[in-house]
């Protein structure tokens, strides 16, 4: 399985968006600041994702998310609850 995912960082509030094989050890990385662009951002939780059979498909979801604000702004609708923990 592959997963599109959204963490949000416990420190300022700002989500990231990426995707993933392993949902709980990207989680770790993440929270260990090994990846360059959230380092500075730690600690995450996750607050949504979403499973893919596909790489491709998980990969093409996290790029709508990313680069279309109206998809991200429609998850968010959805997700208005997750958001505010």
């Amino acid at each position: 399985m592959f997963y599109t995912y959204i963490i949000k960082s416990i420190k300022d509030n700002d989500c990231y968006i990426g995707y993933t094989s392993d949902l709980q050890k990207r989680l770790k990385e993440h929270n260990s600041k090994l990846n360059k662009s959230t380092k500075h951002r730690t600690p995450f939780k996750i607050i949504y994702y979403e499973a893919y059979a596909s790489k491709d498909d998980a990969t093409r979801r996290e790029h709508n998310l990313k680069l279309r604000a109206r998809a991200f702004r429609q998850l968010k609708l959805r997700i208005k609850k997750s958001l505010e923990n």
